[in-house]
């Protein structure tokens, strides 16, 4: 993913969790808040509840690639700042179902663009 899509301070990280909104899925959550750029940002978050570092960057790969393809298609609306956290069920979940789940957030925060 392309560095200006990526969310990566941990002050605009607290902004999203404490002002935006969030949407709940049992595979992941989304939280969103309109960040005024030509371009939305994607931070992506797997606590260490989860599993040991091999497997919490393997969920942050397939998140990440799905919000990948997601811009390349021009599906996400701009000008937000989303952060994606995985949830336990992630770790039995196919990328499939990662990215359904990931595409239904997004059309539930109405995040997706008319292209999609």
């Amino acid at each position: 993913m392309d560095r200006r899509y990526r969310l990566r301070a941990s002050a605009d990280f607290e902004r999203v969790r404490r002002e935006g909104r969030t949407w709940p899925h049992p595979l992941l959550i989304l939280s969103a808040l309109p960040n005024g750029r030509t371009h939305s940002r994607f931070g992506f978050a797997v606590g260490r509840r989860i599993g040991k570092a091999v497997i919490r960057n393997r969920l942050k790969r397939r998140m990440r690639e799905a919000v990948r393809l997601r811009i390349r298609n021009g599906g996400v609306a701009e000008g937000w700042d989303v952060i994606l956290i995985a949830r336990r069920a992630m770790l039995n979940a196919s990328y499939r179902q990662v990215d359904e789940a990931i595409g239904l957030l997004l059309r539930r925060a109405g995040l997706l663009s008319e292209a999609e």
